[in-house]
């Protein structure tokens, strides 16, 4: 029976990761620091054993935030990627890095003291619509093919001189 895998990265592919074990405590992070850690109101982050994580191409960066804390980036594209206490056998890997973030539910909020006072209304903002109804065709293809955005696998053919 095969182990089962879950990898991610960058936006930019500089850095990629797989782990073969997730704990189940996937959560939203509203403490004041991770929101300005991942730029957003809220850090999504689920937990993978350390020994269990492998960084398969490049290295993360890493930003001491607190005596207690490293939190880990892309120095190339700046994407956040973890949350590391250090005196922890854990590490938090921002869900939104996974190659599959559909498939990491988030369980619980915490520190809700943070949160946003409008985040319980989120689900009853309007939507503005796809960005073919929103762009036109002709733009949203005009994006794609600009893309620089590595795919969410680790097969990729890189474009000539881009490769890290």
């Amino acid at each position: 029976m095969t182990q089962p895998s879950y990898s991610g990265g960058c936006q930019c592919g500089a850095v990629r990761f797989r782990t073969t074990e997730l704990i189940d405590n996937a959560h939203l992070c509203h403490c004041r620091m991770c929101q300005k850690a991942v730029g957003n109101v809220f850090a999504a982050l689920v937990s993978a054993p350390k020994d269990k994580l492998t960084w398969t191409r490049g290295t993360p960066a890493r930003f001491q935030s607190s005596e207690h804390v490293k939190r880990g980036f892309c120095a190339k594209c700046g994407t956040p990627l973890f949350y590391d206490a250090l005196r922890s056998d854990e590490i938090g890997l921002c869900i939104g890095a996974f190659d599959q973030p559909q498939s990491i539910v988030p369980i619980s909020h915490d520190s809700i003291e943070s949160r946003m006072p409008w985040f319980s209304e989120i689900t009853q903002i309007k939507d503005a619509g796809t960005s073919v109804e929103i762009d036109g065709p002709q733009r949203v293809e005009a994006v794609r093919a600009s893309n620089r955005q590595h795919p969410d696998h680790d097969t990729a053919v890189w474009p000539e001189g881009e490769r890290t």
